[in-house]
């Protein structure tokens, strides 16, 4: 399977070097050449496979050759060897609980399998890698434990200031060994764009091994497919018609993910993209006009992001037909007041305990199904209620447990570096003793 950059066709490039360059030229993300489809056999009959071969038999024609079938099983192993239970709310929805990894986030799956990949191809590689990755909470976390003392790989995470949980920022700065936390003065966004910036600088290539470990990495965004997946083989056993599927979103990696499933040949009703009130994407899916603006801080910090870069590969995905879009996808936006109402809500009429980011994706479906009283769906729990114990204790006026992995990281001293939003302050600290 080779990749082309969306902003220049004719850059090619193999599984290997999208996964090491991230992208391409004039920044532009990689996109498979061509789109395989999935055995109807197969997904008809998702519950005589393992996990493990679901995953395979997912990933298999992406990496192609560069991989070899017993070390990509091996991958997918390590990667989803924690629970990924599909719960049942009330009559009408479900949940997918993607928080049972080792940092309680969805981005556990596409973190680790990203880590073994690079770890792989890096085997006999004397050179140092600088993976760099901006985060808007979850992300951060979950590459740093993926990649924690990974012999000759250095990790570098931008985060906003002040926009990120408490357990998500120890998470994200409290690992030390080969972990770097850069503490940015802005919002996801500058974090996003100096990151960008960073991989189109020649200096900064002449000097590092850079890689990114955000979505806007083909071996961060295709393995969330996988979950789909394992969502649909649970969702069977019980559910005669197809889901809909409604999907907390922010730089809308998880949500390229699912469609490209769909395409793949993975059923489903119809796709939600439950967003904020960062409505940038779905003010376009009702009106065809993409109108940029800044972003605006919420409690679902996660999703806070007004320039999603994996909104082209959607685009991509439909043949940039916007009628072909739409067709698949619907867009909506939910405010911080409809969150925490929907969080009480849902506790005291079912006893779920929902984060801000699941229940903006619960509050999206709850409107669409009001509508479509004939049809049923699923959400995707992206992070443990933990990570956001303030706000959801707040709602529920209950006390949430810490879990003991956390309980003992949230003793661990803070260690950042705190940056302004400019460039030339990233690229003195990636430079640093060069």
């Amino acid at each position: 399977m080779n990749y082309y950059n969306l902003k220049d066709k004719k850059e090619v490039v193999d599984f290997r070097t999208a996964l090491i360059r991230s992208q391409g030229k004039e920044k532009g993300l990689f996109f498979p050449e061509r789109i395989p489809m999935f055995d109807p056999e197969f997904i008809k009959n998702l519950d005589q496979f393992t996990d493990v071969e679901i995953g395979f038999q997912c990933m298999k024609d992406f990496t192609g050759e560069e991989i070899p079938p017993d070390i990509l099983r091996q991958i997918i192993t390590e990667t989803i060897n924690f629970e990924i239970p599909l719960k049942k709310i009330n009559d009408q929805m479900y949940i997918l609980e993607l928080f049972h990894g080792p940092t309680l986030a969805f981005k556990d799956v596409g973190a680790r399998f990203m880590s073994r990949c690079l770890s792989y191809f890096l085997n006999n590689n004397n050179k140092k890698v600088t993976v760099l990755v901006a985060t808007s909470g979850d992300t951060g976390g979950a590459v740093a434990n993926g990649f924690l003392k990974t012999k000759g790989i250095e990790v570098v995470i931008l985060y906003p200031k002040n926009r990120v949980s408490d357990v998500q920022e120890k998470q994200l700065t409290a690992l030390g060994e080969n972990i770097y936390a850069l503490e940015v003065n802005g919002s996801f966004d500058d974090c996003q764009s100096l990151v960008k910036q960073a991989f189109a600088d020649e200096e900064i290539h002449a000097e590092l091994l850079l890689t990114s470990a955000n979505s806007i990495n083909v071996a961060r965004w295709l393995p969330q497919q996988i979950y789909y997946l394992l969502a649909l083989k649970q969702w069977q056993k019980t559910e005669a018609a197809d889901p809909v599927i409604s999907v907390p979103s922010g730089n809308f990696g998880n949500l390229c993910a699912g469609l490209l499933a769909h395409l793949r040949g993975m059923p489903a009703k119809h796709f939600i993209a439950a967003c904020n009130e960062n409505d940038v994407i779905p003010h376009y899916l009702k009106t065809q006009d993409f109108k940029p603006k800044e972003t605006v801080a919420t409690l679902s910090n996660a999703m806070d992001v007004s320039h999603p870069s994996n909104f082209v590969r959607i685009l991509e995905l439909f043949d940039h037909r916007f009628e072909n879009l739409t067709e698949s996808i619907s867009g909506t936006s939910v405010d911080d007041d409809k969150t925490l109402q929907t969080i009480q809500e849902v506790y005291k009429n079912y006893g779920y305990l929902l984060e801000p980011h699941s229940a903006v994706a619960y509050a999206a479906l709850e409107e669409y199904l009001t509508e479509n009283l004939d049809k049923k769906g699923l959400i995707l729990g992206t992070a443990h209620p933990v990570k956001f114990s303030g706000i959801v204790e707040r709602a529920v006026k209950t006390k949430i447990p810490l879990p003991d992995a956390l309980e003992n990281l949230m003793k661990k001293e803070k260690k950042s570096f705190e940056i302004a939003p400019e460039f030339k302050a990233l690229k003195k600290f990636l430079l640093r003793g060069k």
